[in-house]
């Protein structure tokens, strides 16, 4: 986890502003979702050179990202430090099995997720705080990068109205902090009345983007 997460944390850490679902069940879902639109691409598709909405990273680069995300999710869990995971998770870790790196880190992952105690300390790079928190925040990054995915690649990209209601409801406290460290781009204007289209423009999105041909 890098400094633009750290001052997040520090900013907006409160337990009595979290959403009600379970947290294990809310991470459980959204890897889920994320999940679905890795298989619907398939091996051996061109769509992983894709480009996506997240500047710089094409579809393969997304995938990697939450891949090495859901690696470190059970030994931080497990009371693992930073410095004892060092830089084992750095690099390519989808090599030429992308769906079923993902698949195997996703498993790991929501399996300790379901495990841990929402009021365990984690030990991050930048201090210890509750899974609760940690959780909120990978679910929220599934979620959102789900959307880009699907965006990218021609999926689906209507997501279960609980969990766009769940992580609207978390997030709302934490945009700003999100924002001023630079995590996400300039909200999207104009979003109208939509709860996605809502989040996804807090999160920088325009729900309307499309790859250029």
């Amino acid at each position: 986890m890098d400094a633009q997460r750290a001052e997040i944390m520090r900013r907006t850490h409160d337990p009595g502003k979290l959403s009600v679902m379970e947290p294990a069940e809310l991470h459980r879902r959204t890897v889920a979702e994320f999940a679905a639109r890795v298989d619907a691409i398939g091996d051996g598709s061109r769509s992983w050179s894709a480009v996506t909405p997240c500047a710089e990273w094409d579809v393969r680069t997304l995938v990697n990202h939450l891949t090495a995300e859901n690696r470190w999710t059970a030994p931080l869990l497990g009371g693992a430090t930073v410095a004892d995971i060092g830089d084992k998770f750095d690099g390519d870790l989808v090599g030429d099995d992308p769906v079923g790196a993902f698949a195997a880190a996703s498993s790991e992952a929501t399996e300790a997720s379901a495990r841990v105690d929402p009021e365990a300390i984690v030990h991050l790079s930048f201090g210890d705080f509750p899974a609760r928190e940690y959780l909120y925040q990978l679910s929220a990054d599934h979620l959102v990068h789900a959307w880009d995915l699907a965006a990218a690649t021609g999926g689906d990209r209507n997501f279960d109205e609980e969990l766009v209601a769940e992580i609207a409801d978390w997030y709302a406290e934490r945009e700003s902090a999100y924002r001023d460290t630079g995590a996400v781009g300039p909200r999207v204007q104009g979003a109208g009345d939509d709860p996605q289209d809502r989040l996804l423009a807090a999160f920088g999105r325009d729900s309307g983007w499309r790859p250029v041909d």
